[in-house]
């Protein structure tokens, strides 16, 4: 009987397989969309769209922009969670068995 490891050729294999390596870079190609602004870059993008609307700096007019801005911002937050809360309701919510009950007169 032969010894498989003697006759073997001597090549280096790969530690990792190119094909396992998807899904790592997937996840990393992922993360890196992921990005988190502070509310000092939130409020600078926030005076920027009021100025290309329009509207000068330190007045009541611009005022009111930042806030319809963030008002927004925040009744599209409520919106989303609403709709995934209602999505996570029609998977868990109770069932409701029924059973008709039929009163006939004597």
């Amino acid at each position: 009987m032969r010894d498989r490891r003697s006759t073997a050729p001597n090549v280096a294999r790969p530690l990792v397989r190119p094909l396992a390596l998807l899904p790592c870079l997937a996840a990393l190609a992922l993360l890196a969309g992921c990005q988190t602004i502070t509310p000092q870059e939130r409020r600078a993008a926030d005076e920027r769209t009021c100025a290309s609307y329009g509207f000068r700096p330190q007045t009541d007019a611009m005022a009111r922009c930042l806030l319809d801005l963030d008002l927004d911002r925040r009744a599209q937050a409520r919106a989303n969670f609403a709709r995934q809360d209602g999505m996570m309701m029609g998977m868990w919510s109770p069932v409701i068995v029924e059973r008709p009950v039929i009163v006939r007169a004597r």
